[in-house]
């Protein structure tokens, strides 16, 4: 990731949080995040560019170890304030990373659940894609989420546009059907504001 891209991301968390912090810091997590993942059990997890924490925080609460990773200092920063808030039970089980997904590389095969929402990759998204599964461990879960930048049902730009996220298509193209179980790989309408559909993948690892 260039660094007036990162500079970009830091100065929108800023405006965000000055003007809306307390709003921020009450957005509830992933609808399809909850949808996919509520009851499965809790072990090591990893929230790839968790942002101001509404994930990390979730799966923390639900007795999950979490490692928690964004290049976005700020954003970080809000994140373990809200953790502190819930708790030493919460706060306790989240380690905060400051790191560029752009570059950094999870530990092979250290986690039960990788997750990744919304991130915009500054290069071929099948690499970051083939980077985030290398941290799954055997029988772990790897779950993404990408808003895709055009709405298939007017053809119109989506707050998207012009960025390179997550797609079914690049999913498919990474994930070894002998190694991975796509369990979902489907674009779904957003449960909040805002136009077009999220690509949803869901895979468990084989071995």
């Amino acid at each position: 990731m260039a660094d007036h891209d990162r500079d970009a991301w830091e100065q929108r968390w800023t405006d965000a949080l000055s003007t809306h912090g307390e709003a921020v810091a009450l957005r509830p997590p992933n609808a399809h995040l909850i949808a996919e993942l509520d009851g499965l059990p809790p072990g090591r997890a990893l929230d790839a560019g968790c942002g101001h924490g509404a994930e990390t925080l979730w799966l923390a609460d639900r007795g999950w170890r979490v490692t928690a990773v964004d290049f976005a200092a700020t954003a970080l920063a809000q994140a373990r304030s809200t953790a502190e808030a819930m708790g030493p039970d919460v706060a306790e089980r989240v380690d905060w990373v400051e790191a560029d997904l752009g570059t950094w590389t999870p530990p092979r095969e250290a986690y039960d659940l990788v997750v990744c929402l919304y991130v915009h990759a500054a290069g071929p998204v099948e690499e970051v894609v083939a980077r985030l599964a290398g941290g799954v461990a055997a029988g772990g879960t790897l779950f993404l989420v990408g808003h895709r930048p055009i709405d298939p049902a007017t053809g119109a730009p989506t707050p998207a546009a012009g960025q390179v996220q997550v797609s079914v298509q690049a999913a498919r193209a990474v994930l070894d059907p002998v190694r991975w179980e796509l369990l979902v790989a489907q674009e779904r309408p957003r449960s909040v504001a805002g136009s077009g559909v999220d690509a949803v993948i869901r895979a468990r690892r084989r071995s």
